[in-house]
């Protein structure tokens, strides 16, 4: 197995290097060597430190952040583009396995009978001007039944539920529907909202990517843009609400076409897009740049590298 000398960095504090999902992926086919002086280094959008080094650089996003190519030679990220130097890959896929949501062994009339409770809701941070179309929705449908908000915003049913991701995938079981929108429409940019739902077979109402349809089986979730209004997809919503039968239509459907993995879950692939980029020879941007830009900025990292200061980023190893 080829060796390859890679770092992390800027993904957040008290995240050990060792489970982070791509260093774990990665021994798959490389020797992966961690060091602090390495010829690759793969950084997230959390802090500076990835400053300090002058190696090649991947960029790495679940969010919806623009890779900027005057910062890194590469990069993974949700976003969609047409340029060879990035990879998409959707923020979903280190959510859950795919098989969590493949219906091959459903039994849709026990699943039905489960779902005891209407509509969920759960949203933690709210700003009007990027997210204010998903509480208006929330509160229109709630002229029609009372929508469980489980979030610490606009919270209805006595305080935030516990558990992070697994305890709100137990808190969906029971709702035959949830508003699932995006924090924005990013071509690409699908998370955890939709694939949570279906991992607790609760019908997503989805307003985001405007290619989710290559993702996910569209008959299997409402999509806010195959509507011309809110109003209209609530009537739909109602209608499904108010016959089972109907409502069955969409628990049958699998959520995968064909009901197997799409390409994002693909190891070989993202293997390969790493197997290009160790493979290639280039010179790194942040060496292209130093004599330019950097220069006038790099004394201030050289003062930061000498103090040891590495904001958001646990300890590195030694080669």
């Amino acid at each position: 197995m080829r060796k390859i000398r890679i770092d992390f960095c800027d993904f957040g504090p008290n995240l050990s290097k060792t489970d982070i999902y791509f260093y774990k992926l990665l021994k798959e086919r490389f020797n992966v060597e961690l060091c602090d002086q390495p010829d690759f280094l793969i950084y997230c959008c959390g802090g500076h430190s990835h400053r300090l080094h002058s190696c090649i650089k991947i960029f790495f996003s679940g969010e919806s952040d623009i890779p900027n190519f005057q910062e890194c030679d590469y990069s993974i990220a949700s976003a969609k583009l047409d340029d060879p130097r990035h990879l998409q890959y959707p923020n979903y896929v280190h959510y859950g396995e795919p098989e969590e949501i493949i219906k091959r062994n459903d039994d849709p009339e026990k699943i039905l009978a489960g779902k005891t409770k209407f509509c969920s809701f759960l949203v933690s941070g709210y700003n009007p001007r990027k997210n204010g179309n998903r509480v208006e929705f929330f509160q229109k449908l709630c002229q029609y039944k009372k929508v469980d908000s489980g979030g610490r915003k606009f919270n209805n049913i006595g305080g935030p539920i516990p558990g992070g991701p697994r305890g709100k995938i137990e808190f969906l079981r029971p709702y035959k529907f949830n508003i699932a929108f995006e924090n924005r429409s990013l071509a690409g940019y699908t998370t955890e909202k939709i694939f949570e739902p279906m991992i607790s077979r609760c019908l997503p109402i989805y307003w985001g990517d405007p290619d989710i349809n290559e993702h996910f089986n569209p008959r299997s979730f409402l999509n806010r843009a195959d509507f011309s209004s809110d109003e209209a997809l609530i009537e739909k919503i109602i209608e499904l609400d108010q016959d089972d039968a109907k409502y069955m239509e969409y628990l049958r459907q699998p959520y995968f076409h064909d009901d197997s993995p799409n390409q994002y879950f693909s190891h070989e692939r993202i293997l390969n897009f790493f197997e290009n980029v160790f493979s290639k020879k280039i010179t790194p941007i942040a060496q292209a740049r130093r004599k330019s830009f950097f220069g006038k900025m790099f004394g201030r990292w050289k003062l930061v590298k000498r103090h040891h200061w590495h904001p958001m980023q646990p300890p590195t190893w030694q080669c």
